[in-house]
């Protein structure tokens, strides 16, 4: 049985992996390698994940995971960007793992946590264009395309987009 849960220490490496595997998933067809191995370094490694579920706030509101026989099969973690503006900042599954719903209980999980600890009235979420994984299941998640803006973790000579979804929660 699936189980979501804030993330404690025991799940670290659990969301590295998740985090790593289902990153490379998502971009090796849209993002060269040096970016992906740059981003997963910086943000999926066990130093930054322990500091990530054990020090929590408004703006970053830890991660919630969903959890199978003692296993990470996916994580989400979000946090506010002002009053009343929730931001889903990551969402990875096992890559095994997709069209199971587990996506949409992470989801579901964040969105609760925003609304009932933080008083979100929406949401945001930046979606790599090309990111045919990622574009379906928030648009069928109710996420309206609002904008295009330079992705975050561009380095020199790199021009990646990213997609800005907004949904009233």
């Amino acid at each position: 049985m699936i189980q979501i849960k804030k993330a404690d220490s025991s799940h670290v490496a659990g969301i590295s992996k998740v985090c790593s595997d289902g990153y490379w998933a998502t971009y090796r067809k849209i993002r060269s390698e040096e970016y992906i191995k740059r981003n997963i370094k910086e943000f999926y490694n066990l130093e930054r994940i322990e500091l990530e579920v054990t020090e929590t706030s408004r703006e970053w509101g830890g991660y919630l995971v969903a959890v199978e026989e003692n296993e990470v099969i996916g994580a989400v973690g979000g946090g506010m960007t002002n009053e009343t503006a929730g931001e889903v900042f990551v969402l990875y599954l096992n890559p095994n793992r997709r069209n199971e719903g587990i996506g949409t209980l992470l989801l579901k999980a964040l969105t609760k946590q925003q609304k009932e600890e933080f008083n979100a009235t929406e949401q945001w979420v930046s979606v790599a264009k090309g990111n045919q994984k990622g574009i379906p299941f928030y648009e069928a998640r109710g996420f309206v395309f609002k904008k295009e803006q330079k992705a975050y973790g561009n380095s020199e000579g790199e021009n990646y987009i990213a997609l800005r979804y907004f949904r009233e929660i």
